[in-house]
């Protein structure tokens, strides 16, 4: 069975390297292992260790601690079951798009949705 730990590390692995547009391939040949493997630590089968977590926090440019973030004691007692919109590919290929529009321009649509949200 699979650790919620493991699961919600693995999602933050996929989550981060979607946000840097990376495949399984380039950030496996980085830390030197097979694309395989990023499959099964994304997806919690595998468990990761402490000095690989490392090597693929370099390679993802983060720090270690970011692959723990938002993981709370209640979804240890949960039957690991996660909401988190960052894991779902549509919602970061909006992120990513927003991200590449101008800033000034990014604000204007922040600003948009912000009174659109408020109007629902």
């Amino acid at each position: 069975m699979k650790h919620p730990v493991d699961i919600h590390v693995g999602q933050r692995i996929r989550q981060r390297r979607w946000m840097l547009g990376m495949t399984q391939e380039q950030l496996a040949t980085s830390v030197g292992i097979k694309f395989q493997q990023i499959q099964k630590y994304e997806t919690g089968a595998n468990r990761v260790s402490a000095s690989r977590l490392w090597d693929i926090a370099a390679t993802l440019e983060v720090p270690v601690s970011f692959f723990f973030e938002g993981l709370e004691k209640s979804q240890l007692d949960d039957a690991g079951e996660y909401g988190d919109l960052l894991t779902d590919k549509e919602a970061l290929d909006l992120v990513r798009a927003y991200y590449a529009i101008p800033e000034a321009q990014r604000r204007s649509l922040f600003d948009l949705a912000r009174v659109l949200s408020d109007a629902a």
